[in-house]
């Protein structure tokens, strides 16, 4: 783990967060920069709060997934239709710097906490809002999650095999890659921009938006007229160099020769230099050329290949399985793993020389702060 006198600064600390959201994206974003410094006050119902607490497993009482999410943050408990609790959020307001949801368009207004009125209590204030469809257009009140986001913009049409249902992936790509990391940036380009201004800052995140921005290589070529389909693109399995294969033993190899060197070392390693011209065949040849290459790779188990390819760099990599992963030197190098009193979470990706990501405090209690910063915001307008 990092030691904290290593760090010569933190780049968010004297920043304060008011995170309302709850599950992945808004709380994805506001464990980014509590990490690096910033004070994230994370604003629950009195009753449940962030019902991802609840989710199995748990570990000592609450979820797994909320003890990473919510890491460096503290709790407060407040019922913002209630009018004093509403007048002590508002009093947090003025000594904030930013502020994360996640509601539909219109619920903060309702609650008469839009960008409009905060930005009377709080010209400097950041605020942020992460929704599925953003705040105008016909879908913008549109319930959703990952999977329909995906849907709407296409992207899940072009994943999965052809004339067959497409998959469902593991990673949540349009609430963290569409949702969560654009949120990060925006706030953090608002800051950059407030030094300038003097002034605050609405962003209006959606992730529909964010996917769609993910779409460099595939939404170009239809926009210039051309087809995109499944498995007939480079990067959705039409081609052999850019494939999954299995091996003897059931297992699988991910092979990304996609350039001509890499593609010609990988046809000599497997003895077939009569495929190295074969790279961009047309789609037809590429199918054919994609059996004749899974008949070999299945010939020998996934230790055999690890051992041949490990010293040829040609971009072949073994599908490797969590229990294994966790056991990797390179992961282990890198610290991906991170415990704090006994937790272990998923460390911070962004890796800076002089001011590492640190993780200091387990996910809060429900309510665990509401005395230490209420109490003390009514004195001095925030806590440390």
């Amino acid at each position: 783990m990092y030691k904290e006198e290593k760090i010569l600064s933190y780049p968010l600390e004297n920043i304060r967060v008011l995170d309302l959201t709850r599950l992945l994206p808004g709380p994805f974003c506001t464990m980014i920069l509590a990490d690096f410094g910033a004070e994230v006050i994370k604003i629950e119902d009195p009753k449940k709060g962030d019902y991802l607490r609840y989710f199995e497993p748990l570990s000592e009482g609450m979820s797994a997934y909320f003890h990473t999410l919510n890491r460096n943050k503290k709790s407060v408990t407040l019922d913002l239709k209630i009018k004093e609790d509403y007048l002590q959020f508002l009093s947090l307001v003025q000594s904030a710097d930013v502020l994360v949801e996640s509601f539909r368009p219109d619920v903060m207004k309702r609650l008469n906490l839009d960008y409009e009125t905060l930005k009377t209590v709080n010209p400097r204030l950041i605020y942020c809002s992460i929704t599925g469809y953003g705040q105008t257009g016909p879908y913008k009140n549109n319930a959703g999650h990952d999977l329909n986001f995906l849907s709407q913009s296409g992207a899940l049409s072009m994943m999965g095999k052809k004339g067959e249902k497409p998959d469902i992936h593991a990673i949540q790509i349009a609430d963290l890659a569409g949702g969560a990391y654009p949120a990060i940036v925006g706030i953090l380009l608002a800051l950059l921009n407030r030094e300038k201004t003097k002034k605050g800052e609405f962003i209006d995140i959606s992730m529909l938006d964010g996917v769609l921005s993910l779409l460099p290589l595939n939404l170009p070529k239809f926009l210039v007229g051309e087809k995109v389909e499944q498995e007939e693109e480079l990067l959705n399995g039409g081609y052999a160099c850019y494939q999954i294969y299995e091996t003897k033993d059931g297992r699988y190899l991910s092979v990304c020769a996609m350039e001509p060197k890499f593609w010609e070392k990988f046809c000599r390693t497997i003895s077939r230099p009569d495929l190295i011209p074969l790279l961009y065949a047309p789609i037809e040849r590429q199918k054919t050329l994609i059996q004749e290459i899974q008949s070999i790779l299945y010939k020998k188990t996934i230790e055999e290949w690890k051992k041949i390819f490990q010293e040829e760099d040609c971009c072949v990599t073994p599908l490797v399985n969590l229990e294994e992963l966790i056991k990797d030197p390179h992961i282990q190098c890198r610290e991906i793993f991170q415990s704090i009193n006994g937790i272990t979470t998923i460390a911070n990706p962004i890796k800076l020389q002089h001011s590492k990501p640190l993780i200091k405090s387990k996910a809060p209690k429900l309510g665990e702060h509401n005395e230490k910063i209420l109490k003390r915001n009514e004195k001095n307008g925030r806590t440390t």
